[in-house]
């Protein structure tokens, strides 16, 4: 079964981000999409460590140590990019500033709950970082992540049995096999990248979904 790469979800999701959008990229996978930006269009990526303004992932060699993101990676500054307290960061994040942000997830409810911030497991570290002040504060809210675990089991539930980090927050899925909106009639699907078909979708998700396909190919 054809699957896209992590690289390759990160690009189409950066295809998807408008021309003078204010963005924040999650700590792990989403990160990726700061490398897929169009050039052409001004997109200021935010970071919740304080940072507005964020490029692409320096080249090696080329790290700064003073300049990381949230998840303590190197990125770089485009010019005009700006430094500012860690709580004026946060209150952008909940005030309703960002346009967009990107996160990773562990599991989307068919309601579009999100679990992305601890899997319950004894051993496991609970790390919600800004997750829960992005779900609720960015305008949308973008999810990318492997359709399956290792295991085979769809991360697209009927209900988390994650802890839940936002409630209905999630507006768009984008996984290795397929980009789906959250609605009020169910999720849509509105791409398929794999070489399957709809049916062998639904049935490796396990819960309902919409063909949305047809009507974006008629667009």
């Amino acid at each position: 079964m054809k699957r896209l790469t992590r690289d390759e979800m990160a690009k189409r999701v950066a295809q998807d981000i408008p021309e003078g959008a204010y963005v924040n990229l999650g700590i792990g996978v989403p990160t990726l999409v700061a490398n897929h930006l169009d050039g052409n269009k001004e997109i200021f990526l935010h970071s919740e460590n304080g940072l507005l303004g964020m490029g692409p992932a320096p080249a090696k060699g080329e790290e700064d140590d003073e300049l990381i993101n949230a998840g303590k990676q190197h990125v770089t500054l485009l010019t005009g990019g700006a430094f500012f307290h860690h709580s004026d960061s946060f209150a952008m994040m909940r005030g309703g500033h960002l346009d967009y942000c990107v996160l990773g997830a562990f599991q989307v409810s068919s309601k579009g709950d999100l679990a992305n911030w601890h899997t319950g497991a004894p051993d496991a570290i609970p790390a919600v970082g800004g997750a829960m002040d992005l779900a609720i504060g960015a305008k949308q809210v973008f999810v990318m992540m492997e359709h399956q675990t290792k295991q085979g089991e769809s991360k697209i539930v009927a209900e988390c049995s994650y802890p839940v980090t936002g409630v209905g927050c999630v507006d768009r899925i984008y996984t290795d096999l397929a980009m789906i909106d959250v609605t009020k009639d169910g999720l849509v699907v509105r791409e398929i990248f794999s070489d399957i078909d709809f049916a062998e979708l639904e049935k490796l998700t396990g819960v309902a979904l919409i063909d949305g396909t047809q009507q974006a190919r008629a667009a």
